[in-house]
């Protein structure tokens, strides 16, 4: 086993971090505050090739691989979380999607702009009543022939607000259950579609997330994604990669948070001495940074196991439980470190802290992805 990065490799780390520090850290406590998507970036970050960057070029994506993104992912996730998220969104979620399993007029339609940044999507699969249960859904797709009539309302869609495609997941036959779930592509501005209030959350302030509304909403029969019935298995499939991302942008934030809580340990002075010196702190540093390492390798291995084809459920699910676990305890213990100024805006910390909860949540909480990790190993 190679631990070593390529060069190219390298090469996009470097990129990701160069363009994290230039173009996110300035600003990204003033977007917290006020809730601010960071549109200039998010532009910049697909002219870049960081929205579709494990995408085919002949699709406007970048032809990386897996490792690559995750190397991306963390640097951008170090310096603002919000802007990571959008890019694991866009990345594993709705590009990855659509590429693996889409028509090819769907792709060139859709995934061409898509990856090249020209736009950005969401993934519309949580719901009031089942969270990110694709089982449950409540949404409905009632086929009508030449198109079906969407009607009901999905819950904290990352891009809600500012997305120009949407990846939804309805429910077509309830009596088939998982069986009778589809998976559609729907433009925003279609009549009935409208996106509901932005949530006002406790962390990643700066993404926008949102409710979205469907009435009677036409969708062409080209828009389905596969074949009918297959929305369930789409939707795990995809959910599987996005949670490499998602695991990744725990990494950035708890990698972000060692990395401040180091700088000031070695600059702050108590009891005659660098605060470092001291055993109480240079033992949370020590775990801090065993804990981001043992991540880390989990994170590459399940990324190195997507770009050879295999199954990465259980891989996937392990780096994001245990890479979610770290990136909470680590900033929990960075404003530890930093004492009354780790309470305030200033140091960043903080906000990393509540940057950090939201990845024991999304793509399944903690507990969901200990459901997805049981099940494999009792296979074996």
């Amino acid at each position: 086993m190679d631990f070593n990065l390529t060069e190219e490799q390298q090469m996009i780390q470097q990129a990701a971090r160069d363009f994290a520090h230039a173009e996110l850290l300035q600003g990204v406590i003033e977007r917290d505050n006020e809730q601010k998507f960071p549109y200039d970036a998010v532009k910049k970050m697909g002219e870049m090739g960081f929205l579709g960057m494990m995408v085919d070029p002949k699709y406007g994506g970048a032809g990386l691989d897996s490792i690559s993104y995750v190397l991306a992912m963390e640097e951008i996730a170090k310096i603002d979380a919000s802007a990571a998220v959008v890019m694991s969104v866009n990345n594993s979620l709705v590009c990855a999607g659509i590429e693996k399993f889409a028509s090819e007029e769907q792709k060139m339609k859709y995934l061409v702009p898509l990856a090249s940044g020209e736009v950005i999507g969401a993934f519309a699969l949580s719901e009031p009543e089942a969270g990110s249960d694709a089982t449950s859904q409540s949404t409905t797709a009632e086929d009508k022939g030449d198109h079906y009539l969407l009607n009901g309302t999905k819950n904290w869609i990352t891009n809600g607000g500012n997305a120009t495609y949407y990846v939804v997941i309805a429910q077509t036959d309830p009596e088939k259950k998982h069986k009778g779930i589809n998976a559609f592509i729907v433009e925003r501005g279609w009549e009935g579609f409208q996106v509901g209030k932005k949530e006002d959350k406790l962390g990643i302030r700066g993404s926008d997330t949102h409710s979205l509304m469907f009435t009677d909403v036409k969708v062409p029969k080209e828009n389905r994604i596969g074949e009918d019935g297959f929305g369930f298995a789409f939707a795990m499939a995809v959910l599987n990669g996005g949670r490499i991302g998602i695991a990744s942008q725990a990494l950035g934030i708890a990698a972000g948070a060692y990395e401040l809580s180091l700088k000031y340990a070695k600059e702050r002075r108590s009891f005659g001495t660098e605060i470092i010196n001291h055993q109480a702190i240079a033992f949370k540093l020590a775990d801090m940074h065993v804990n981001i390492m043992a991540a880390r390798m989990l994170i590459y291995k399940a990324a190195a196991e997507k770009d050879e084809g295999k199954d990465i459920s259980e891989s996937g699910a392990m780096a994001k439980l245990y890479a979610s676990q770290v990136a909470m305890d680590t900033t929990i213990e960075a404003v530890q470190i930093h004492g009354g100024y780790g309470y305030v805006k200033e140091y960043h910390v903080e906000r990393m802290m509540r940057d950090a909860k939201i990845t024991q949540i999304y793509e399944g909480t903690s507990e969901i992805q200990k459901i997805v990790i049981s099940r494999a190993i009792s296979k074996k």
